[in-house]
C-alpha cells in the first residue's frame, strides 16, 4: 500500500511539472504554430527559418491565458495518471498472487524458468496486459485532456470542467466518443513495450560482457536506451491517436478548414503517410538539404500541411517535432529552434 501511494504521489508530481511542456507538445502535434519563424542557422551553418522553441511557445500561451493557462487539462490528466497507476498495480498484483497459488498448490514442485527469454516473454506479456487495462480505463480522461488543450486554438470553452466535458462528449458522441483514438494508442504501447524488452534482452545477452563489474548499471542503461528507441519508432501511433481524439469534436483545431475529417484512424494514417511521401519527394529534388528524414519522423508536418488557420506558418514547415527537422526550399528551410 505504501509503495502504491508513493508511486501515485511521484507520478502526480511529475505530471504537474511536465504539464506545460505536454500542453505545448499537443498543440504542435495538431499543427498549431501561432508564432512566426525567425532567421537563424543550423548546425551546418546553413541559413534557416527557425520555428519557436518549446519555452517560447509556452511564453506565448502564458501571455494570453496567464501562467495558470499553462496547466489547462491538468485535472483530467491527474485523474488519468492516478487511476492508471492503481489499475496497473492491481493487475500485476493479481498475477503475483496467481504465481503464489501455483507454487503452494498440492503436488506442484517449484520449477525454474528454463530459458531467460521465456521469462522475458512472460514478464512482457503481463506488463502488456497491465498497461492495456490501464490505458483502456483511463483513455476517456486522456481524450478530455487533449480536447481541453486543443480548444486554445479556437478560443472555445467547450471542455472546461471535468464533469461538463463528460456530459458534453456523451451527449454529442455517445460512449464511443470517450474512446476516440484508443486503437492506435493501444497498438503503439504494445509494440513499444515488446520492442523495448526484446531489444534490451538481446543487448544484455549478446552485447554486454557478463564479467563487467558494472553489469547491472549497464543493463539499466540499455533498458533506457532501447525504451527511447522504441518510443521513437512508435511515435506515429501516438500522433495518430492524438489527432483522432480531437478530430471532428466541435473544436476549431479538429474541424475543417483547419483539419480534415478522418473516417478512421487508418484513414488518418494513410493521409499522413501520403503527405510524408510528397514531402520526401520534394526533399529529394532539393538542391541543398540538412539531413535525411525517414518514416514518420516528420509526420506532424503532414498534419499541418492542409491547415491554413490564422497564425500558421507556410505549409513547408514541419510541425510536431521538438528537434531540428528541415523542410525543403532552394534558399532556406524551416527547423524547430532550441527550447
Amino acid at each position: 500500500m505504501a509503495d502504491a501511494a508513493s508511486q501515485v504521489l511521484l507520478g502526480s508530481g511529475l505530471t504537474i511539472l511536465s504539464q506545460p511542456l505536454m500542453y505545448v507538445k499537443v498543440l504542435i502535434q495538431v499543427g498549431y504554430e501561432p508564432l512566426p519563424p525567425t532567421i537563424g542557422r543550423n548546425i551546418f551553418g546553413r541559413q534557416v527559418c527557425q520555428l519557436p522553441g518549446l519555452f517560447c511557445y509556452a511564453q506565448h500561451i502564458a501571455s494570453i491565458d496567464g501562467k495558470r493557462g499553462l496547466f489547462t487539462g491538468l485535472t483530467p490528466r491527474l485523474c488519468s495518471g492516478v487511476l492508471g497507476t492503481v489499475v496497473h498495480g492491481k493487475v500485476l498484483q493479481h498475477y503475483q498472487e496467481c504465481d503464489k497459488v501455483e507454487e503452494l498448490g498440492p503436488g506442484n514442485v517449484q520449477k525454474e524458468v528454463s530459458c531467460s527469454f521465456d521469462r522475458v516473454i512472460k514478464e512482457t506479456t503481463r506488463e502488456m496486459m497491465a498497461r492495456s487495462a490501464a490505458t483502456l480505463i483511463t483513455h476517456p480522461f486522456h481524450v478530455i485532456t487533449l480536447r481541453s488543450m486543443v480548444q486554445f486554438i479556437g478560443r472555445e470553452s467547450k471542455y472546461c470542467g471535468l464533469c461538463d466535458s463528460i456530459v458534453t462528449i456523451y451527449r454529442e458522441e455517445g460512449i464511443l466518443g470517450f474512446f476516440a483514438g484508443l486503437i492506435p494508442r493501444l497498438l503503439g504501447d504494445i509494440i513499444s513495450l515488446w520492442l523495448c524488452n526484446s531489444l534490451a534482452y538481446l543487448v544484455n545477452t549478446y552485447a554486454l560482457d557478463s564479467g563487467v563489474s558494472t553489469m547491472n548499471e549497464m543493463k539499466s542503461y540499455s533498458q533506457a536506451v532501447t525504451g527511447f528507441f522504441a518510443s521513437m519508432l512508435t511515435y506515429p501511433f501516438v500522433l495518430v491517436s492524438n489527432l483522432m481524439a480531437v478530430n471532428n469534436c466541435g473544436l476549431a483545431g479538429g474541424s475543417p478548414p483547419y483539419s480534415p475529417i478522418y473516417t478512421s484512424w487508418l484513414d488518418c494514417w494513410c493521409l499522413l503517410q501520403k503527405e510524408l511521401r510528397s514531402f520526401s519527394h520534394c526533399e529529394n529534388r532539393s538542391t541543398s538539404r540538412g539531413h535525411q528524414t525517414s518514416g514518420f519522423a516528420c509526420a506532424s508536418w503532414a498534419a499541418e500541411k492542409s491547415r491554413p488557420g490564422p497564425g500558421i506558418v507556410p505549409s513547408t514547415s514541419p510541425v510536431g517535432q521538438s528537434n531540428s527537422i528541415q523542410a525543403v526550399g532552394p534558399v532556406m528551410s524551416y527547423t524547430r529552434g532550441p527550447p
